[in-house]
């Protein structure tokens, strides 16, 4: 392992002094818990910002942690461009035309310099091809495109779904969600709408509070016709007719249905569904960097999705377990007008309860910007961690340390403004200094070699070569819930001219009152005046009970099947019945009038045949359902009930992480001890030395002190000066040893140093093999998962329904049909 690959540690380069302009060869190695409490990063054009943002970003990956990364530049795209091979043919397609002439050299000869000058700047920081390979396997990296289909595409209509009930449980939480939702929406058709007095802001406000707390989910075409007829006659004590004319809403209505019908509207109606969970992780569970670019989006449409995003990151956030390790990371390349001091775009409220509350939730923002005195500084500093670049004006300086100042003060911990200043008006391209209000002291450091290649902003043909093979990959999901009827002729007598179908009508089927029947609703798309015709179903619905303590199940399940019926019904009808449940069915008791009615099979008309059905349903039931649960023997731990195995895994690397950094805590305070102990043995037997050779004294001592953290100080940081000067004592006091006269006094005090550093370096060792074991033991890449079904009892079966589901359906002109119930 390389000295600064250790666990839950994130290699960011080397500290540098900025008063000699020298790069120590001390790592700088960056605590993944200290995100926890947000970051953020500030620099001037040229000041190497976007490479920190991308470094950091790669060792999030490496240690298998996923981002949402916010791209409004399109830099982050690079995160992609990352060759093992380093070959010039690797480079080409991405390095610029315009800048190989300029060099003089044909594309593939500036391409092959490229990747010469990656090779060389990677072994200058240590870093080998291995570890790009190591970044690309760790986890997947893609280019989402909202509104357009150049990268994956993204539809956000799935942001005005219901919320999880754990912010329907929350008052506070339900009105900044509805608020930020209304607001976006807003801004997407131009309205600057204050939620207090805007009366558009008021009615959207309440149309979604009342469909969400009604558990209903609406699309922009549910919302138009809740404008056009809100299921609400009052706000407040008003009626909403006073507050908002018919007439007037109408034109509210018109500009958001000319939005939904516009060309250019129609990139936002395709691609995956917004989902959180999925842009974080794969399907199989690996930890995923996803880039949202939006550099091609107008500023009015970058608003709208951003706070689309933001209220989604928050629902997700509040499903998740508190931790106090790093669960995600939500990066922002560029976060100038989305968290401004004094205005309010719709961004800046759940931007706000991000920084307040994703803390407790493992969720890390990391805001970059180079534009500080346009950002709510008050706001960030809620912000623990500042890297802070080459800045542009005086302004600029004073608006960054007003924030270190705020986010020290939060924290509780000194802050030295002057010392501070000093160097900000130092550091170079590259450079940063690093305010942490985890550690005691500020510290100035280089960033290291990108494993990606920074080809600069990527053009929309770039993203669409990078995407091009996963969008081939992707392939629709088939329809959940789906009732798949047999086909059925109907009779259609045509006229000459014709204006519909006329049906050879069939009167409803007489049945005894002991057969239960049901009546599929009509989905309210289907126009009035539709000619409709109900077919037979045979229904039934029961509920099971799994209770299992040690998998930790406790659950009981609605089941319904569906089977519909052509001529006959099958000997094992339940095996052949389509599965609703994941979308019950509701139903009405009474059918539409003027339907037509399809003949029932004689089978259907026998009350006995029923009973004989809810026997079989029942043992079907009780021999079938099951509740599939993953077990990991190594964490011993069990997923949900219903919890995808991708999901599972990716909960699994987070136990395993929060594992790993308590394995670390109790690994420091089993050290620290031993370390404590070694550095007075050390500083003692070195005393000794410079007494016996007094002419010596001062360059061993200089010599002793200027040597940089090796491994303890990367696990220890830089909060006790004991512990970070550690480093590489060795090799500077055996200097000062074999220099020493051959006095036998001088001997005895060299004998006894050695073996004191001997110690030291035998203490460094076991450290070293204790942390490979963590780093071994916690890789969630060797968690394995066994599958368990929990069956339930015979007594836990209760079949509840079994009767004759009439399903209506849609015919048109030519006869065909289609389904007039409500579809998934």
């Amino acid at each position: 392992m390389d000295s600064y690959e250790v666990p839950t540690r994130f290699y960011l380069g080397r500290e540098y002094d900025v008063a000699s302009r020298t790069l120590s060869r001390t790592s700088l190695l960056y605590d993944s818990k200290d995100l926890t409490t947000h970051a953020v990063i500030v620099g001037m054009t040229g000041s190497g910002k976007t490479g920190l943002g991308i470094t950091l970003l790669e060792e999030a990956a490496i240690d298998g942690i996923p981002a949402i990364i916010i791209d409004p530049k399109g830099d982050m795209g690079n995160l992609l461009l990352s060759f093992p091979q380093l070959t010039g043919s690797d480079f080409e397609p991405w390095v610029q035309q315009e800048e190989a002439t300029r060099k003089g050299m044909t594309v593939g000869e500036f391409a092959a310099s490229r990747a010469e000058l990656w090779r060389n700047g990677l072994a200058e920081w240590e870093q080998s091809a291995a570890r790009i390979q190591r970044f690309r396997d760790c986890c997947d990296v893609a280019i989402y495109t909202p509104g357009s289909d150049a990268g994956l595409p993204l539809t956000v209509l799935k942001s005005l779904d219901a919320p999880p009930p754990e912010v329907l449980g929350s008052s506070d939480a339900m009105r900044e969600r509805v608020s930020a939702a209304a607001s976006g929406l807003l801004s997407l058709l131009g309205i600057d709408a204050d939620p207090i007095r805007s009366r558009e802001h008021i009615l959207i406000s309440n149309i979604l509070d009342n469909a969400w707390r009604a558990g209903k989910n609406l699309d922009l075409g549910g919302l138009i016709y809740e404008i056009q007829s809100p299921s609400f006659k009052k706000i407040g004590i008003m009626d909403v007719d006073q507050i908002f004319p018919q007439a007037e809403r109408m034109g509210l209505a018109m500009t958001l249905n000319n939005v939904l019908a516009s060309p250019s509207f129609s990139g936002w109606m395709q691609g995956e569904p917004l989902n959180i969970q999925r842009l974080l992780y794969t399907s199989q569970g690996k930890p995923r960097l996803c880039v949202l670019s939006i550099s091609h989006l107008s500023d009015r449409e970058r608003m709208f999705f951003v706070t689309i995003l933001l209220n989604e990151v928050i629902a997700w956030m509040r499903t998740q377990p508190g931790t106090s390790s790093l669960r995600a990371l939500l990066y922002m390349d560029e976060v100038f007008g989305y968290l401004p001091p004094t205005a309010n775009p719709p961004t800046k409220t759940p931007m706000l309860t991000l920084l307040k509350q994703a803390r407790a939730f493992g969720l890390g923002l990391v805001l970059s910007t180079q534009n500080p005195v346009d950002l709510d500084y008050k706001a960030l500093s809620n912000a623990g961690t500042w890297f802070l670049g080459r800045l542009q004006t005086e302004r600029d300086k004073l608006r960054v340390l007003d924030g270190l100042e705020g986010a020290s003060a939060s924290a509780g911990t000194e802050f030295d403004r002057a010392r501070v200043e000093q160097i900000l008006s130092a550091v170079g391209n590259r450079v940063f200094l690093l305010n942490n209000v985890h550690e005691d002291q500020p510290v100035t450091f280089q960033t290291r070699w990108a494993l990606s290649y920074l080809s600069g902003p990527m053009t929309r043909q770039q993203i669409q070569r990078l995407m091009a093979d996963r969008k081939r990959e992707t392939v629709p999901p088939p329809v959940a819930g789906a009732i798949h009827s047999p086909p059925v002729t109907t009779a259609v007598a045509m006229s000459a001219a014709p204006t519909g179908p006329v049906l050879q009508k069939h009167s409803r089927p007489l049945l005894p009152d002991s057969i239960d029947q049901f009546f599929a609703p009509i989905d309210r798309s289907v126009p009035r005046d539709a000619v409709l015709t109900y077919r037979p179903a045979l229904i039934g619905q029961g509920r099971v009970t799994f209770s299992d303590s040690k998998a930790g199940v406790n659950e009981s399940r609605v089941v319904q099947r569906v089977l519909a019926v052509d001529e006959r019904i099958p000997r094992e009808p339940w095996r052949e019945a389509d599965n609703l449940d994941a979308r019950p069915l509701d139903f009405d008791r009474q059918p539409t009038p003027e339907a037509d009615w399809s003949e029932l099979p004689s089978e259907l008309t026998k009350s006995t045949n029923y009973t004989s059905w809810k026997k079989r349903l029942s043992d079907y039931l009780y021999q079938e359902e099951r509740v599939k649960v993953y077990h990991c023997v190594e964490l011993d731990c069990y997923s949900r009930p219903g919890q995808p195995e991708g999901d599972f895994r990716a909960e699994l690397s987070h136990r395993a992480r929060q594992a790993c950094d308590l394995a670390i805590e109790k690994l420091k305070q089993k050290y620290a001890p031993k370390i404590a102990a070694e550095i007075e043995d050390i500083r003692n037997a070195e005393h000794r030395v410079a007494q016996e050779e007094e002419q010596a004294s001062s360059a061993s001592t200089s010599a002793w002190l200027a040597t940089g953290t090796s491994i303890l100080g990367a696990l220890f940081g830089r909060k006790k000066v004991s512990v970070t000067n550690i480093g590489r004592a060795g090799s500077a006091a055996k200097a000062h040893s074999r220099a020493s006269q051959q006095k036998a006094e001088i001997a005895r005090a060299k004998e006894k140093l050695d073996k004191e550093i001997d110690e030291k370096e035998a203490v460094e060792q076991e450290l070293k093999e204790s942390l490979n074991e963590i780093a071994r033991q916690f890789d969630s890449a060797n968690l394995k998962l066994e599958t368990v079904d929990v069956e339930p009892r015979r007594s836990d079966v209760d079949v509840s329904v079994v009767g004759l589901l009439w399903l209506p359906f849609q015919i048109d002109d030519r006869g065909h049909s289609t389904p007039a119930w409500p579809q998934p």
